[in-house]
C-alpha cells in the first residue's frame, strides 16, 4: 500500500465516521449499534479486515487527483460511493441469504431480515448526506452533477440484481443478457465512482467520459477476471471455495459462453443441478469447450480497453501512478 493511498484511506475514515456521528446520534442506538457493526468499527471481529478494501472510494479519490484536482475535496462523494456500496451489500446478503461477509455474520443473521432491510435503508438515506458535505468551493451545478451520477448507478445496480434474482430460475442466458446484468451489479459503480473523481476535478466533458470509461471497463475486466477464478482458482489464494459457482447454477461468463455453443456442456447444464463431486469433470469439459480461453482473453482486451481509457486522460503525477497500479493489482489478481 502507498504512502497516499494509506493517507486517503485515514481521511476517508474519519470522513465517515463523521457523517455517521451525525446522523447515527445516541438517540437512534439501535439503528447505530447495526451499522456501525456492518462498517467494521465495532462488535466481534472488527478493524481494517471487518470494513473491506474500499476500493471504490479509493477510486474517487485517486482519479481526483489524477486528473488534477484536490483529492481532500472529493472526501465527501468517497464517504457517498462508500456508504450506498455499503447499503446494496446489505441488501445483497438478504436476498441471497448469505450468512457471512468479510468473515463476520451478516447483518440479518444477527438482527433478523426486517432489520437489516431496515439498516441498509438508512443508509441509502445517508448518501445524499454526505454528497451534501461536498467543499463549498465545488459549484452547485457539480453537487447536482454528483448526485445525478450517484443515483443512476444506483437504479443500475438495482436492475442488474433484479436480471440476476431472475436468471436464479433460468437455465439459458445470453451473452448480452449475462453483459447487462454485471454492467449494472459491477460496473455500474465503478463507473460513476471514476466520473465522481472527474465531476470534483472540474474537468472537461472529453476527459470525464474517458475516466468514466476507465471505470466501466475496469468492473467489467474485474467481473470476467472473478468469474474465471470462481471455476478455476486457487481455493487457498482466494479465500473462498471454487466449487460454489457451478453447485449454485450461477451464470458465470465461462458457463454464458458454453451455453450459447450448444455443445455437450450445455446438455449437462439443461439436466439439472451439478454434484459437488462433479465440479473437476465440468471444469475440465468447460475448459475443452474453450470457455476458460475465452473469459481469460475477454478479461485481458477489457483490462487493456480499460488502461488505455485511463492513460489517455490522466496527468503525470504521484496519484496517477498509485492508480495504475490499483488497477493492475485488481485486475492481476492469482489465477
Amino acid at each position: 500500500m502507498s504512502d497516499l493511498t494509506r493517507e486517503m484511506l485515514q481521511a476517508l475514515d474519519k470522513e465517515l465516521r463523521i457523517v455517521f456521528e451525525l446522523y447515527l446520534t445516541p438517540d437512534r442506538k439501535g439503528l447505530r449499534n447495526m451499522l456501525f457493526y456492518h462498517m467494521g468499527w465495532q462488535g466481534e471481529k472488527s478493524g481494517f479486515e471487518a470494513q473491506g478494501k474500499r476500493i471504490r472510494p479509493l477510486l474517487v479519490m485517486l482519479c481526483t487527483a489524477a486528473l488534477g484536482g484536490d483529492w481532500q475535496q472529493a472526501l465527501p462523494a468517497a464517504a457517498g460511493v462508500e456508504i450506498l456500496h455499503n447499503f446494496t451489500l446489505i441488501h445483497d446478503d438478504v436476498e441471497d441469504e448469505s450468512e457471512i461477509r468479510r468473515g463476520r455474520s451478516t447483518l440479518w443473521k444477527l438482527w433478523g431480515t426486517a432489520q437489516a432491510i431496515n439498516a441498509g435503508d438508512a443508509l441509502f438515506a445517508l448518501v445524499p448526506l454526505a454528497l451534501a458535505r461536498l467543499n463549498s468551493q465545488i459549484n452547485p451545478t457539480m453537487k447536482l452533477e454528483a448526485a445525478h451520477a450517484l443515483f443512476e448507478a444506483t437504479l443500475d445496480i438495482t436492475h442488474g440484481q433484479q436480471l440476476d434474482i431472475f436468471y436464479e430460475d433460468e437455465r439459458h442466458m445470453s451473452l448480452d443478457d449475462y453483459w447487462q446484468m454485471v454492467g449494472g451489479k459491477t460496473a455500474s459503480l465503478l463507473a460513476a465512482s471514476t466520473e465522481l473523481g472527474a465531476v470534483v476535478a472540474g474537468v472537461n466533458q472529453t476527459r470525464r467520459d474517458g475516466i468514466r470509461r476507465f471505470g466501466w471497463k475496469l468492473g467489467l475486466a474485474f467481473q470476467a477476471l472473478d468469474d474465471l477464478l470462481g471455476i478455476w482458482g486457487d481455493e487457498s489464494e482466494l479465500g473462498k471455495s471454487v466449487t460454489s459457482d457451478l453447485v449454485s447454477g450461477k451464470k458465470t461468463l465461462p458457463v454464458v459462453y458454453c451455453l450459447e455453443k450448444k455443445a455437450e456442456f450445455k446438455n449437462r447444464w439443461l439436466a439439472g443441478p451439478i454434484a459437488i463431486q462433479e465440479v473437476p469433470q465440468i471444469a475440465e469439459l468447460l475448459e475443452k469447450e474453450g470457455a476458460r480461453e475465452y473469459t481469460q482473453t475477454t478479461a485481458d482486451r477489457l483490462t487493456n480497453e480499460a488502461l488505455s481509457a485511463l492513460s489517455e486522460v490522466v496527468e503525470e503525477n504521484e496519484a496517477a501512478k498509485v492508480l495504475h497500479q490499483l488497477s493492475f493489482d485488481l485486475l492481476r489478481r492469482n489465477r
